[in-house]
């Protein structure tokens, strides 16, 4: 398998992670709802760069900076989301978040800091800067997030 090949696997395994870890924002508790907007719009934004690291949209280096902001500003939002432990039957969200608050604003913090670094000036620095956020997202989903 050619590195070229196995980057775009890679990419196409990651949009298939994140394609999973959608949000339907149908709760009625309201900061469950807040919580679950927020992680849609990190989807949107996530999907915006994965597209074009799969070439079913075209690049655009502008969007794609435009994108990564949009994630590192919304991660940072996270932690005060989730400070209030509300409970919601459509919340996915793991009690673990408030029995290890410390290590759940950690990787939001980790998130908002691969985003912002993220490097969107070229195809190849997107794609890089997308595995980065990508694993990030997946830390954080694989201990305070129930599977869908």
């Amino acid at each position: 398998m050619t590195p070229s090949h196995m980057t775009r696997v890679t990419c196409a395994a990651l949009v298939a992670a994140t394609a999973t870890l959608a949000y339907a924002a149908d709760a009625t508790n309201p900061p469950v709802k807040a919580r679950q907007e927020a992680m849609e719009k990190i989807g949107e934004n996530m999907k915006t760069i994965s597209d074009m690291a799969k070439g079913d949209r075209a690049f655009d280096a502008a969007a794609a900076s435009a994108a990564a902001a949009a994630i590192a500003e919304t991660a940072g939002t996270a932690p005060a989301l989730f400070e209030t432990q509300a409970d919601d039957p459509e919340s996915t969200a793991k009690p673990a978040i408030w029995q290890d608050f410390g290590s759940f604003t950690e990787k939001a913090g980790a998130l908002k800091a691969a985003a912002a670094a993220a490097d969107m000036g070229s195809l190849d620095a997107l794609k890089a800067s997308m595995m980065e956020i990508g694993k990030t997202c997946k830390s954080c989903h694989d201990d305070f997030r129930e599977k869908t």
